[in-house]
């Protein structure tokens, strides 16, 4: 089993609901857990309990407020089917930890679930990917400042971003706010349709390239899952257009290896700046 599938593996339900999983610091970045990695674990616990309601397993769009920070330890997430349809189903998720015997609330999400083979026709429209350094050009995690390379997220990456977009790393932000770059998971684990909740979340926060400093949490995420994505590396951009009062919008898109859009997502973070 790759790592990633073991970190969102989870039991149940339980007679309560609950899918039961177990964070690690692997996948930490800063203090807390990656917030991919819990949408990852509560699309496929989700999917899980819709398959059992005679729905679909697939996310389409996953939309979810992030409440407080995710730490190592016993995670639960507690699906509830709302809908089943034809097409697609909808469905709730929220997503709790034990803390001191009280069940903090972490984030809660809606989705859309679907069956992913029945969008594969030609895209009548489409982005295509933004031009990016090759990979034997672009800079990997092992070169990044030590208070980013040391974090267990970033040991189970392998993320190499375009030298255009780095010198925020080196004390000389460009001020565009992009970044763009290259990803696949470090243990050569094919990327998927759950994987690719990862990889919305996967890159720095896209404000140090604007001079932001420290930790840039996400406050509201609303992703798309558009196609099943193919072998290899997966391309990223994220940018933002608007930064003010200490919040920052933060888009993502990623393209496969074939160059087709595989997922796009709109996130709404804090963000801290020196002081002027």
């Amino acid at each position: 089993m790759s790592e990633f599938d073991e970190a969102i593996t989870t039991t149940g339900p339980g007679d309560d609901g609950a899918y039961v999983g177990a964070l690690t610091d692997e996948w930490g970045i800063g203090e807390a857990v990656n917030g991919g990695l819990l949408m990852a674990l509560a699309a496929r616990a989700t999917g899980d309990a819709s398959q059992r309601a005679g729905g679909h397993t697939d996310t389409l769009s996953f939309s979810g407020i992030f409440l407080s920070p995710s730490s190592p330890g016993q995670i639960h997430a507690r699906p509830t089917v709302l809908r089943t349809g034809r097409s697609m189903s909808s469905a709730e998720v929220v997503v709790t930890q034990p803390v001191d015997g009280v069940d903090v609330e972490r984030f809660r999400a809606l989705l859309t679930l679907g069956d992913l083979d029945r969008y594969t026709d030609t895209p009548r429209k489409s982005v295509i990917p933004s031009p990016t350094a090759p990979l034997s050009e672009c800079m990997s995690a092992g070169d990044a400042p030590p208070s980013l390379s040391q974090s267990g997220l970033l040991k189970r990456l392998d993320l190499r971003l375009d030298p255009a977009t780095v010198g925020w790393a080196v004390g000389a932000p460009s001020g565009h706010g992009e970044l763009r770059g290259w990803l696949r998971l470090q243990d050569d684990r094919e990327p998927d349709a759950l994987s690719l909740l990862l990889a919305l979340d996967a890159f720095p926060p896209v404000v140090f390239d604007l001079g932001s400093q420290g930790w840039a949490p996400t406050i509201e995420f609303t992703g798309y899952v558009r196609a099943r994505p193919a072998p290899g590396w997966l391309q990223v951009r994220t940018h933002t257009d608007h930064v003010a009062g200490g919040l920052f919008n933060e888009d993502c898109t990623v393209w496969d290896s074939t160059g087709a859009l595989v997922a796009q997502s709109r996130q709404l973070g804090a963000a801290r700046f020196p002081a002027t």
